[in-house]
């Protein structure tokens, strides 16, 4: 069978460039074919057809479990980390199962629960900091968020076990910080366990330990029931699927650590981006803090999440460089043409999340930062998916976002930042997310007073 537009290069090579720098392999792939081409990677089978087009894409997202199918052993890479029971390994009714358990986490009283936590936080964290000495965003972004994640996820107050696992989590997540270190989860003959010493057998020893932590805090929270608590792990616990049956102690695991995984370094590298783009773009900054400046001294948090600029800039920093570069792998299930090519069952497909972003159909000069584009349009969920789509759209799209919103209000309201290097930052690989390289180097200058309007400085006057 004849595969849409195959890459000439050699298959090692591909593979290869696709751990080390995947925005390039995409991007020189998509300058020859750009809607739609066949590579050989690793992670998802050797040979994968990559596509772009939004009208393809709405045929694969729409027409899932029928012509095409979300396989979780495709993400077997991921595996070794997220368990077998992950919602994000499983396929069908399996899956359909772990997901209707889940998602009344993200919604309604509980997301609102956790604004004025995530506000909190943030402004916690960035208090302690001295004034004019470098810091790297992306180390504070990480520590907000592991904060929210501790609160929210675990319930967890006591500051000896936040201690614990704040040790823990980032010993495990580290492993991904380079596309060096992220090549274990590629190539499985580097898998060995060669002692503590060695990557794998370190990542093995590590695993360990938050799993005995995981396992004892699920065992405490069924014995000590509390109708009061907010957090998911709670929540979990308590749901019942349409059998009554509950999720297994291993389930819970599994879901925690996939909530870790993907709303730790997710949501901490999308807000370090977002703190680097507003500062590389004065203008842009200028103009949201007028926004911001609008709510008064004390907003409330669902103001914050509902303001259209900040919105607008949210979108458009998980646009240009989209945490997540891909949509969940498909497979073809029956005999079908997309974009004019036949494809047999059998055949992986991989929306690229990264490519329709920079497509110049979509977003003229999208290498450009302009928020603008998403108030003058509105982009359909497959011309503008930073969270995925179809019955695998990420779970935590919701709380990603209103974490990420109240977290940039909160700093560029209370504080003067500035870049301590102006030079544009690059993506990089980390793990399964582009990170900024460097970390985003950063300065706090001082503490901001919010700006009054003429009239209300006009009433005070007068008064």
């Amino acid at each position: 069978m004849q595969l849409p537009n195959p890459l000439k290069a050699p298959s090692l090579l591909q593979k290869l460039q696709w751990v080390t720098d995947p925005v390039a392999y995409m991007e020189n792939a998509a300058q020859q074919y750009p809607d739609i081409f066949t590579g050989k990677i690793i992670g998802f089978g050797d040979t994968v057809v990559f596509v772009n087009h939004p009208k393809a894409i709405q045929d694969i997202l729409t027409n899932d479990r029928k012509k095409f199918t979300a396989v979780g052993e495709l993400n077997g890479i991921l595996q070794p980390f997220l368990g077998n029971y992950s919602v994000l390994m499983l396929e069908g009714d399996r899956h359909k199962r772990q997901r209707q358990l889940m998602t009344p986490s993200f919604h309604g009283e509980r997301m609102q629960g956790y604004g004025e936590l995530i506000c909190n936080a943030s402004e916690k964290i960035f208090s302690q900091l001295p004034l004019n000495k470098p810091f790297l965003a992306r180390n504070l972004t990480q520590e907000i968020s592991l904060q929210v994640m501790l609160q929210a996820i675990f319930g967890l107050y006591e500051e000896e076990k936040i201690q614990k696992l704040r040790q823990l989590l980032p010993l495990l997540l580290d492993l991904f910080q380079s596309p060096l270190t992220s090549s274990l989860f590629f190539f499985s003959f580097l898998q060995q366990d060669l002692g503590a010493w060695s990557p794998w057998g370190k990542f093995l020893r590590d695993r360990e330990q938050i799993d005995q932590f995981l396992y004892a805090e699920i065992a405490e929270c069924k014995q000590q029931p509390d109708p009061e608590r907010i957090d998911i792990l709670s929540l979990l616990i308590s749901c019942r699927d349409e059998a009554g049956q509950p999720m297994t102690d291993q389930e819970l695991r599994d879901q925690l650590i996939t909530l870790i995984l993907a709303g730790y370094e997710t949501t901490a590298l999308t807000m370090a981006w977002g703190l680097y783009w507003i500062h590389q773009k004065p203008l842009i900054r200028e103009k949201l803090l007028q926004e911001l400046d609008t709510l008064g001294d004390y907003p409330d948090p669902m103001s914050i999440y509902q303001l259209p600029y900040l919105t607008a800039v949210c979108n458009e920093i998980l646009r240009i460089y989209p945490v997540v570069m891909f949509s969940f792998p498909r497979v073809v299930q029956e005999p079908i043409e997309l974009l004019g090519h036949h494809l047999e069952p059998g055949t992986v497909l991989l929306p690229s999340i990264y490519l329709t972003h920079h497509r110049e159909d979509l977003y003229p000069q999208p290498k450009e930062f302009q928020p603008e584009r998403f108030i003058e349009r509105q982009f359909s969920p497959y011309e503008f998916l930073p969270f995925g789509g179809g019955v695998r759209r990420c779970l935590g799209e919701a709380l990603a976002m209103f974490q990420m919103k109240l977290v940039l209000a909160t700093v560029l309201s209370h504080y003067h930042l500035a870049l301590v290097d102006r030079r544009p930052e690059q993506p990089q690989r980390r793990g399964f997310t582009l990170a900024p390289a460097s970390g985003v180097k950063m300065v706090i200058t001082g503490r901001r007073v919010r700006q009054k309007s003429l009239m209300n400085m006009t009433t005070t006057a007068i008064g």
